[in-house]
């Protein structure tokens, strides 16, 4: 007996969107650190881009390089394996859980940063649910 083949799944005629991808956790656990990193090891900068020697590359209000933290949610696009991927910076503190209620949203996937000490805080587990 001859094993039938499976048909292969038809391209759909519409190209998928890039991912979107939210960056979450709890207030200073080093989500726009994370963003820093991922432009930084893509080359999404050239070398001698004054980003590629910066921190806090996110971080452009000035309220929120004053305060050290995100306030408003940030997106930005990088290329990996000729993927392009979309990826949203998201505010940790508590006053701003509307704005990371928004990104999540838009999302199709997460990376959720937890301090292995503090463990997932509630203000995170408020705002995942």
């Amino acid at each position: 007996m001859k094993k039938q083949k499976t048909p292969l799944p038809q391209k759909s005629s519409v190209p998928s969107r890039p991912p979107i991808v939210a960056i979450l956790g709890h207030v200073d656990h080093g989500k726009t650190t994370l963003v820093d990193a991922i432009l930084k090891q893509t080359h999404t900068f050239r070398d001698n881009q004054k980003e590629m020697t910066e921190t806090l590359i996110m971080d452009s209000n000035d309220l929120e390089r004053e305060k050290g933290i995100t306030i408003l949610a940030k997106n930005t696009a990088v290329f990996y394996k000729n993927t392009k991927i979309n990826i949203m910076d998201t505010p940790g503190h508590a006053d701003f859980a509307g704005e990371v209620e928004r990104t999540i949203n838009m999302a199709q996937g997460a990376i959720l940063l937890v301090d292995a000490a503090e463990g997932c805080l509630p203000q995170t587990k408020f705002v995942l649910k």
